[in-house]
């Protein structure tokens, strides 16, 4: 699927997301739902652990992408929301060894938002995705 990823002169870029990502072909569009950390049964995993919550939302997401046809380098947009953004930071961003499932050099565009609450108070984090692939 042919993007262009551009961080435009005199502003800030980083290593966790790419300001601006255009389709730059027909495409059809994948809009995943906001991911928590479930199993199958809805029931909350690794409470009180982001990191291990965040790997299990991105598991769950990748079965997705795999489903609609689509791969993490298909995805263009990312949103994150989480009831702790320092934490977030700290142990979901920050760590050089984390396994991103996205290309650090392309990244996304992302947003990250910290919330009050979410769904079940267990949850410290949720992700939804868009993705772009050739139909």
């Amino acid at each position: 699927m042919p993007k262009q990823y551009i961080n435009p002169p005199g502003l800030s870029t980083s290593t966790a997301f790419t300001r601006i990502l255009s389709v730059t072909a027909p495409a059809k569009l994948i809009y995943i739902a906001g991911q928590v950390p479930t199993d199958r049964e809805s029931r909350p995993l690794h409470v009180g652990d982001i990191r291990a919550q965040y790997i299990a939302i991105l598991d769950a997401l990748t079965i997705q992408l795999k489903a609609a046809g689509a791969a993490w380098d298909d995805v263009v947009f990312r949103r994150t929301y989480t009831v702790d953004v320092p934490a977030f930071v700290q142990h979901c961003i920050q760590d050089e060894l984390f396994p991103f499932p996205w290309s650090r050099e392309r990244p996304s565009p992302s947003t990250l938002i910290g919330v009050t609450a979410l769904a079940n108070p267990a949850f410290l984090v949720e992700l939804e995705i868009a993705a772009a692939i050739v139909d």
